[in-house]
């Protein structure tokens, strides 16, 4: 099969990066959530991409179901660590992946690039978490890297739950305006939501 691969590292000039300041499993979800009904408001005739990386625990999942609220659907969203890909119904299809347990070599027999090209499956939302295992990139994606805050980490014997670190890295046109809306959207629904205060 042909594809449309790019190398792990495009061009520097392409990206647009931002950080986010997360408290509580809560403001993951509410960040998934702006960032789904951006995709929403914003879509296209193409598949975006969302690239999902952090240690174990870190919020990915946490953040997809985030996602599908932002997108209505109804489905409860778990991490497909056995299943590997789960398909979900929403305002944009959701293909949610999960790479833990697969080597580069076993993702590429999943060819993942017939999601996000629309060549087998309608246009929609791709999110892979542990997306340093996919072999070869997209030519356009935004890219999340979920850390524990270290501060938190240090306080950890009187906080309920650590806060989280959330580094964005948009890679292509589309994921740069993306990410330019995000900022705004995400402090609309901050002032919609009570005692919450990520920072940027």
């Amino acid at each position: 099969m042909q594809n449309n691969r790019e190398p792990l590292e495009p061009e520097l000039s392409a990206r647009t990066e931002q950080q986010i300041f997360l408290a509580d499993a809560s403001e993951t979800q509410l960040l998934g959530r702006v960032l789904g009904q951006l995709f929403v408001q914003l879509s296209t005739q193409t598949s975006d991409v969302l690239l999902l990386s952090g240690d174990l625990g870190s919020g990915k999942t946490t953040f997809v179901q985030g996602l599908g609220l932002g997108l209505g659907i109804l489905d409860d969203i778990v991490s497909p660590t056995f299943t590997l890909v789960c398909e979900y119904a929403g305002t944009l299809p959701l293909y949610h992946f999960d790479l833990y347990r697969l080597q580069p070599s076993e993702v590429a027999e999943l060819a993942p690039e017939t999601y996000w090209e629309g060549s087998d499956y309608p246009d929609g939302l791709v999110a892979i978490e542990w997306a340093e295992r996919l072999p070869y990139l997209p030519s356009a994606y935004l890219k999340i890297e979920f850390t524990l805050d270290p501060g938190d980490l240090a306080n950890s014997a009187v906080l309920s739950e650590p806060g989280r670190v959330a580094n964005l890295q948009a890679v292509g046109q589309r994921p740069q305006e993306l990410l330019a809306a995000l900022g705004p959207a995400l402090e609309s629904a901050l002032r919609s939501t009570p005692d919450s205060t990520p920072g940027q």
